[in-house]
C-alpha cells in the first residue's frame, strides 16, 4: 500500500510541477480598447501593471507604458507576448500634453481617466484588486471607458 501511495504522490507532484511551469512560460497578447474619449486633443497615456506596487501612478513600476497622440475613438493598444498572470491597467487623457494627470485643489482629476474592469471611482483611485484581470489565453481583450470629472 505504501509503495502505491508513494507512486501516486510522485505522479501528482510531477503533474503539478509541469502544469505550473507551463503557466509560468505561457505568453499571450493583451488588447486594450479605450472608449468614450471626449475628443482627440492631446495624448492618451496608458500603464500596465503586473502587481499592486505603484498602481496606478508609478511610471517605474509599470511593465508597459506609453503616451500616444489620440487619432481615433476608441483607441486600441496591443501588447504582444505578455507572460501569463495578473495585470491591471490605468489610462488618462493628457489633453494639455504635460505628461501628468492634472488635478484640482481637492485632488480630483481634471482630465479624463479610466481603469481596467471600469470600477466605480468616488474619492480616490481604485486599488489594484479592483482593476486586476488575468492574461491566460492567446488574446485577452479588455475595454476601458474613460471618465471625465466635469
Amino acid at each position: 500500500m505504501g509503495l502505491k501511495l508513494n507512486a501516486f504522490l510522485l505522479a501528482t507532484c510531477t503533474t503539478l510541477i509541469c502544469v505550473s511551469q507551463a503557466v509560468a512560460q505561457f505568453k499571450g497578447n493583451l488588447i486594450v480598447d479605450v472608449t468614450e474619449l471626449r475628443d482627440q486633443k492631446g495624448s492618451l497615456c496608458i500603464k500596465v501593471f503586473n502587481g499592486s506596487q505603484g498602481f496606478p501612478n508609478s511610471n517605474d513600476r509599470a511593465v508597459k507604458r506609453e503616451c500616444v497622440k489620440i487619432t481615433a475613438n476608441p483607441m486600441r493598444f496591443t501588447y504582444p507576448d505578455l507572460p501569463g498572470g495578473n495585470y491591471a491597467v490605468a489610462v488618462f487623457h493628457d489633453a494639455n500634453g504635460n505628461g501628468t494627470l492634472d488635478r484640482n485643489a481637492a485632488g480630483m482629476p481634471t482630465e479624463g481617466y479610466g481603469f481596467s474592469n471600469n470600477p466605480v471611482v468616488k474619492t480616490s483611485a481604485p486599488r489594484y484588486g479592483q482593476a486586476v484581470f488575468l492574461v491566460a489565453g492567446r488574446n485577452t481583450r479588455i475595454a476601458i471607458r474613460m471618465k471625465y470629472g466635469d
